[in-house]
């Protein structure tokens, strides 16, 4: 695999789609939970969705493997996400982002845009992978990074 383009995955309704349908813009792709202290990035992720609206997409992959902070199902998530945070961005089904099970577009960002000393683990919840117009992963963020602190790395991809 080369891009993210060529990855599927479900949705929080439970519909398979292409990563592909968003070929041609920069993506923020982060892994989520609705009970951790990074919660709140929720609202500046919907933010950054709504400045940049049409020219770039956040797509949140929720994952429990960090302190079970994201116990849900699919549903009570995308509830939590609109009543909490009026999320408008596209919201995937739960995925392992580690282990054996991770899916294998976390598999293909962790091997392109290694951590810290080369560790290829993702560490906690809300870390994020900034994507190129071209589906090539381009720099990851740590939890701690706010996603308002991205903008100008965004704003350099448009």
């Amino acid at each position: 695999m080369k891009t993210v383009y060529e990855f599927k995955a479900i949705d929080i309704k439970g519909k398979e789609r292409s990563l592909s349908e968003f070929e041609g813009k920069p993506l923020l792709i982060v892994n989520t939970a609705s009970k951790c202290g990074f919660t709140p990035q929720y609202k500046e992720l919907q933010d950054l969705y709504k400045n940049f609206e049409g020219k770039v997409e956040v797509l949140a992959f929720p994952c429990n493997q960090f302190g079970a902070q994201e116990p849900g199902e699919s549903e009570e998530i995308q509830s939590f996400c609109d009543l909490t945070f009026n999320v408008t961005f596209p919201l995937f089904s739960k995925v392992d982002v580690n282990g054996d099970e991770a899916h294998p577009l976390y598999n293909f960002l962790k091997e392109s845009l290694p951590g810290l000393l080369g560790s290829k683990a993702v560490k906690w919840n809300f870390t994020k992978f900034l994507v190129d117009k071209n589906g090539v992963p381009v720099k990851r963020y740590a939890p701690q990074v706010k996603p308002s602190e991205i903008f100008d790395d965004i704003k350099e991809l448009l």
